[in-house]
């Protein structure tokens, strides 16, 4: 091993065990892993910043945007009014909602995509009065499988398609994907309608059971005596009947800063006092009108009321948002906007101490109260998804025959080779502002930044692994490993590892690693790459065991009630059927 595999070798690892433990934001890693090489020699200087014109991060970010106008123009809305109905039995609902999530990420990406099912599959929940549990893990898995079958559907395909053209000088096409893709899907669709959503665990869908998270029960909320209002000299006991009276639990009080203890009559109310109340939106609201209770003094009402009418919004934040890591009085929202966070939300964990004070993370569920003029600006800051449609977009229902027309004539004439693919979709992007279906203003927040950070930061460091013979070495020892095995064990020992990787740590970078090793097994091996890199492609999307894998199990878990063991009851089997229907059918359409 030289010197510069052994300093790539060990900022990987590294890398590996920062985006495993995930205390630090992954585009923060990726970028100082490639300061850290840059410094150190393994990178080129005049490579450094090469991964962020690459075509494959071009492409993300332009599919993000195209994924923003066809949501804007109502086209999901309209597609999931005819499909989706919430009186129809917890099967069929499943069956109809996984298809759909599965051909929507065929055309749009898959995280976009869930993010315009969730608010529709939480309506549903609320509409058949049961546990969203039930059905958002399922969603989630369907989308991640829908986004094999085509180029644009997740970031690993993109990834993998550029590295193809860079090593074998011609790149995967848009449908290249689909022979191996589509069959993966239908079967994986197929398992989780039929079978897997019943092993999601009885106790998942008894979190989310009390009336379903699409209004969610158990938000933490801080409001304080007033001067004069009902509360002053109350005892803590009368204070308790009322909060019961609208099934809401008291977690603590605060007075002058401190929290104190509480005994029963013997403990009064005073004005300033603060009470730490666990309820829904609208308990909450009723409390605090009866116990004359209002917000902390700090909320300043001029600045919520300076927008107009008031509104609540209930929001989660996804991995990467701009708020996670940092408190509401962090955010400092109310001076940007005015929104105050209400309460919060966050599954298996009890929150006991003053919801400005402490830190968002990502799965968390916040009540918002706002003006209806600055909910959508202060939600789009904070990178949140809001859970129920309250006014966050003006929808344009009337340019979606349009939207869709455009992104069908580019796919086509990037299908067809007309047009380079990047360009086909640029012009998607301009046609979409030029005819009012993408605002300007839309155009930067579509696109998931920290995603871009970390596709350009890796790429460059993949090129130095594999420039350095780094690759070849992987792929040596797994051949070596397989040692007188047939070439389809080597093809499925790399897809396990490759799934493995991708289920404790991001997709897009598991292909980036990858991606090479799969030619360089090959070229040992003395066989056709293209099936160990479409194996590769197909095991990176396929993070089904913990919800930080993917990004849309993570979108999931607090709306979901989930714990992070849930996941893998359901997400195992589903493994264990792609790799072994998966190898098959890549030797089939990719022959050796």
């Amino acid at each position: 091993m030289t010197s510069d595999q052994a300093i790539l070798f060990g900022i990987l690892g590294i890398v590996f065990v920062l985006l495993i433990w995930g205390r630090w934001r992954y585009d923060v890693v990726a970028f100082a892993a490639l300061v850290a090489c840059v410094l150190l020699g393994v990178v080129p200087t005049d490579q450094a910043f090469s991964g962020f014109g690459h075509p494959a991060t071009v492409i993300i970010a332009l599919v993000l945007i195209v994924s923003r106008g066809l949501s804007a123009s109502g086209v999901i809305e309209l597609v999931a009014s005819y499909l989706v109905k919430g009186g129809r039995i917890l099967s069929a609902h499943i069956a109809i909602m996984a298809m759909l999530a599965a051909a929507l990420s065929a055309v749009m990406n898959n995280v976009a995509a869930l993010a315009l099912l969730m608010p529709v599959d939480l309506q549903a929940a609320k509409a058949a009065k049961r546990s969203a549990a039930l059905t958002l893990m399922p969603l989630s898995f369907a989308s991640i499988l829908g986004g094999m079958v085509t180029l644009i559907g997740t970031p690993p395909n993109i990834v993998v398609a550029a590295y193809r053209e860079n090593a074998l000088g011609d790149a995967f096409a848009m449908f290249d994907f689909a022979p191996v893709g589509l069959s993966l899907a239908i079967l994986g669709v197929a398992f989780v309608a039929l079978i897997g959503w019943r092993l999601i665990p009885k106790a998942a869908g008894l979190h989310g059971a009390n009336d379903t998270l699409m209004h969610v029960e158990d938000y933490v909320a801080e409001l304080q005596v007033g001067e004069d209002g009902a509360a002053v000299g109350m005892t803590w006991t009368e204070v308790r009947s009322t909060v019961d009276e609208f099934d809401g639990q008291i977690l603590g009080l605060l007075r002058q800063g401190a929290r104190i203890p509480v005994y029963g009559d013997y403990t009064k109310l005073e004005p300033q006092d603060l009470i730490i109340i666990q309820a829904g939106p609208s308990e909450l609201d009723g409390i605090s009108g009866k116990l004359g209770l209002k917000y902390p003094e700090e909320w300043k009402a001029d600045d919520i009321l300076q927008g107009g009418e008031l509104q609540l919004a209930e929001v989660v934040l996804p991995e990467g948002a701009a708020a996670t890591g940092r408190t509401a009085a962090g955010l400092n929202f109310g001076s940007l906007s005015a929104v105050r966070l209400l309460g919060l939300a966050r599954q298996g964990r009890e929150l006991r101490d003053r919801v400005r004070h402490i830190p968002l993370l990502a799965g968390d569920i916040l009540l918002l109260l706002g003006s209806k003029n600055a909910l959508p600006d202060a939600i789009a800051q904070m990178g949140a998804l809001q859970l129920a449609e309250r006014g966050l977009q003006v929808i344009r229902r009337e340019k979606a025959g349009l939207a869709v027309l455009l992104f069908a004539v580019a796919i086509l004439a990037a299908s067809t080779g007309l047009v380079y693919l990047p360009m086909a979709l640029a012009a998607v992007v301009i046609a979409y502002l030029a005819f009012g279906i993408v605002p300007p203003g839309d155009i930067y927040s579509s696109v998931e930044w920290p995603v871009i950070v970390l596709l350009g930061a890796m790429l460059p460091i993949g090129a130095a692994l594999e420039a350095s013979g780094g690759t070849a070495l992987i792929a040596d020892g797994i051949v070596t490993i397989s040692a007188g095995f047939s070439p389809w064990v080597v093809l499925t020992i790399l897809m396990a590892v490759t799934m493995t990787l991708s289920d404790v740590m991001n997709n897009t970078a598991t292909a980036v690693i990858a991606a090479p090793v799969a030619v360089d097994v090959a070229t040992t091996l003395q066989v056709n790459p293209d099936p160990f890199l479409m194996a590769v492609a197909v095991a990176a999307s396929c993070a089904f065991l913990t919800p930080i894998g993917h990004k849309n199990n993570l979108l999931i878990l607090g709306p979901g009630g989930y714990r992070f063991g849930d996941f893998w009851r359901m997400g195992l089997p589903l493994e264990v059927l792609i790799v072994a229907a998966g190898v098959p059918l890549l030797l089939l359409f990719w022959p050796l």
